[in-house]
């Protein structure tokens, strides 16, 4: 085999697997964490031997798939952690976090799912996220009673933001976010809150006219 050839061989790889990282990415974000590794495969346009190649588990393809987001969380808190305002450093993180889930669908089931998922990454971000907490419970602006624990709660109310579009789930997260930091404050402080969001009503199986029939 010439160097030429073995020059191609590795480029085809090396786009292989950036091709299916992307897909994967995507696909993950829009419909969460149970797409499997042979549609991964057919909206990649590759086989699925191929797929298994460059990573050998879905758990190695998850890894890889949402490392970024894993660090740019961590980076996220420690942006709050490093502002003057404990209280400003505390809802900066809050709302950043909230708009990195809303859009992102299976990055967000994958931080909070259970002990087979832990990382490094992911342990790091709560361990600063504790001490995010600390520091504004000392300043005297969180509730005493916050815990660390409330933000995954306010995650997964989060996570319940159905709309039309990734911009308008963005927008609604806002409004989520400023309506969750006012009810997290020691003394609430009644604040102008962001513009509200067309969100569709959920299906609830007919009217009530019509329901039983």
């Amino acid at each position: 085999m010439t160097d030429e050839v073995r020059r191609s061989l590795r480029a085809d790889a090396s786009d292989n697997r950036t091709r299916i990282l992307a897909v994967a990415r995507a696909a993950f974000a829009a419909d969460g964490l149970d797409v499997s590794m042979r549609e991964i495969a057919r909206r990649a346009e590759v086989g699925v031997a191929t797929v298994y190649r460059r990573f050998p588990t879905k758990e190695a393809l998850l890894a890889e798939a949402f490392a970024e987001p894993l660090a740019l969380c961590s980076a996220v808190v420690e942006e709050g952690l490093a502002a003057a305002d404990p209280w400003q450093g505390f809802s900066l993180v809050i709302e950043q976090l909230m708009q990195v889930h809303a859009v992102d669908r299976g990055f967000s089931d994958r931080f909070r799912s259970a002990a087979a998922y832990l990382t490094a990454d992911r342990d790091r971000t709560l361990r600063l996220l504790l001490q995010l907490v600390q520091r504004a419970q000392r300043a005297g602006a969180l509730r005493a009673d916050f815990v660390v624990e409330d933000v995954i709660l306010a995650l997964m109310a989060n996570d319940g933001i159905r709309a039309e579009s990734p911009a308008a789930r963005a927008a609604a997260s806002r409004r989520l976010a400023a309506l969750m930091l006012q009810s997290f404050r020691a003394d609430p402080v009644r604040a102008p809150l962001p513009p509200p969001v067309r969100l569709p009503l959920p299906r609830t199986g007919g009217t009530p006219a019509t329901r039983g029939r």
